[in-house]
This record gives structure tokens, C-alpha cells and sequence, in this order.
């Protein structure tokens, strides 16, 4: 989530600084950024994430999907024409 963020939001955090294996602050600073940053609601919990070695990924989709309708709703995401 780090990663996808910082793609359409550089300036927001320092990707290179990140520890792989602080999980929950990684996520916690993913969810914050996006909520702040691109408006998308908190769908996902830290806990959810890093209680599990997988997290859910009909939960993790969903969120992908908001983060997306999110970003579109800001004109970060450009959409085809039909």
C-alpha cells in the first residue's frame, strides 16, 4: 500500500526510509496518507492487516476499489471513454 501511495503521492511520505518489517506502522502510514491525501475512507484497520500472515483479500479488494474510485474522483486516474 506504501508503495501504490507514494506513486501517485511522492511528496508525502519517504519511501526509501520505510522498514520492511514494521508492518503495522507501514500500514498505518499507507491508510493515513490515503485518507488524507486522496479522501478514501478507512475501510481497513492496521489490526486486520497484520493479525494475519495473508490479510483477507475480499477486504483487501474492496479497499483497492475505493482507493481507486478515490483517485479517479480526483482526476489522479485517468478512465477510458466508452
Amino acid at each position: 500500500f506504501c508503495a501504490l501511495l507514494h506513486s501517485f503521492f511522492p511528496d508525502a511520505f519517504d519511501f526509501a526510509a520505510l522498514e520492511p518489517s514494521a508492518r503495522r506502522d507501514n500500514f498505518a502510514l499507507a491508510f493515513a496518507t490515503a485518507e488524507e491525501r486522496a479522501g478514501c475512507a478507512p475501510l481497513l484497520e492496521v489490526e486486520d492487516m497484520v493479525r494475519l500472515p495473508v490479510p483477507d483479500a475480499k477486504c483487501v479488494y474492496t479497499y483497492v476499489q475505493e482507493l481507486y474510485r478515490c483517485l479517479v474522483a480526483k482526476g489522479l486516474v485517468k478512465t477510458k471513454k466508452r
